[in-house]
């Protein structure tokens, strides 16, 4: 079971890749160059978990930023701990026995202005009921695909998962494709990467060092091509097509993610849970 101090020790890492991580996506935004768009800055905003009986608590971090690259971006941290809902613990491993949790995490979902450039969604975090796991997992969604973007956006974490166990990678791969569709549409959200849950080998070091990797491929892979793409020229057209590749994204993460219903049902604060959602959709 996760001690107080791994979960001492996990809390300060994933605040500090939310930092590292902002500082990133800043940086590009004050390299670019656009004749009327002023870079962004993020914009953080504190909160605490709703008391819904005296055993709950904690809260996290906000970070938005809406700039000339990143038409949004929202990184977001958060510890909270309390007890699920009768009707929400069946459904998570160990709750069922016992209904009180812990849970630590980052989550960041970006939507960049450039149709050219894609937007991404990254997550870790590690839960604790009766039972103590990992989750979370990258996945690249772009209007336009470019095969090297695909490619090197699964090599980076390839990489990673290659750190744990060589065969992490392929079982996680098919288990974002799997996991990132949308049977209502027949179609997936974009080009994957990688996702997985319940990581637990009893061996919490080794499966930390693993978690820590996927943000450490992120922050390597993901800057690399936005610079790529941001000053690629667009039309009002290839905007439109962002925005209709926008409202697939609204549909799946309204309609079928597990990350935004634990938020939810956890008396997560609704602001933060939702920022995934892009600033500007549209349905055909």
């Amino acid at each position: 079971m996760t001690t107080l101090e791994q979960k001492q020790t996990l809390s300060e890492w994933f605040t500090n890749l939310q930092k590292r991580i902002c500082k990133a996506l800043e940086e590009i935004e004050q390299e670019f160059e656009h004749p009327s768009l002023l870079p962004g800055h993020f914009q953080f905003k504190s909160w605490q978990r709703d008391d819904v009986n005296s055993r709950d608590g904690g809260g996290g971090t906000m970070g938005i930023m809406y700039g000339a690259v990143f038409e949004k971006a929202g990184v977001n941290v958060s510890t909270v701990h309390g007890e699920f809902s009768p009707e929400f613990r069946a459904h998570i491993p160990g709750a069922a026995e016992d209904p009180r949790f812990w849970a630590s995490g980052l989550s960041l979902v970006i939507h960049p202005l450039n149709p050219f450039v894609p937007a991404v969604h990254m997550n870790t975090r590690h839960i604790v009921t009766t039972r103590s796991w990992f989750g979370g997992g990258a996945d690249l969604t772009p209007t336009f695909e470019f095969a090297e973007d695909t490619k090197d956006f699964h090599q980076a974490f390839k990489e990673a998962c290659d750190l744990h166990d060589p065969t992490d990678y392929q079982r996680f791969k098919q288990w974002c494709d799997e996991y990132f569709y949308l049977p209502h549409r027949g179609e997936a959200r974009g080009v994957g990467g990688i996702f997985y849950d319940n990581l637990d080998t009893s061996d919490f070091d080794h499966d930390f060092v693993f978690t820590k990797a996927v943000g450490e491929a992120f922050i390597k892979i993901y800057p690399e091509i936005v610079r790529r793409r941001m000053n690629t020229p667009w039309t009002d057209e290839d905007k439109q097509k962002q925005c209709v590749k926008r409202g697939r994204y609204v549909e799946f993460n309204l309609m079928y993610d597990r990350g935004t219903l634990f938020g939810l049902k956890t008396g997560g604060n609704t602001e933060a849970i939702l920022m995934s959602l892009p600033p500007m959709a549209s349905w055909p």
